[in-house]
């Protein structure tokens, strides 16, 4: 009994931190970014998400800016953005920081 949860434990963990791992990596470089126009933000603590492409398996799709709330005061947005790496394209997911 307890070798099967121990088993079931350790795939329990892999499989909760396997998408922290996941890499989006794309062949074809990204288009140029869309200038939006930013609304006027709901409150003076919201923060500006600048919009970015992001890769749906078959092409790139534009993901529009929005304006949220920072988890913590003082916090940053650090937005998403396509990086080279190895001749490929990698998506370098945005966080606040």
């Amino acid at each position: 009994m307890l070798k099967h949860f121990s088993v079931g434990a350790v795939l329990g963990l892999f499989l909760i931190a396997a998408p922290s791992f996941a890499e989006v990596i794309v062949q074809i470089a990204p288009p140029a970014a869309i200038v939006e126009t930013r609304p006027a933000p709901p409150s003076r603590r919201h923060v500006w998400i600048v919009g970015y492409h992001r890769w749906d398996g078959h092409g790139y799709v534009w993901v529009p800016g929005h304006w949220a709330v920072p988890p913590r005061p003082h916090m940053v947005w650090v937005p998403h953005r396509w990086v080279r790496r190895h001749g490929n394209w990698v998506l370098v997911e945005g966080r606040w920081r």
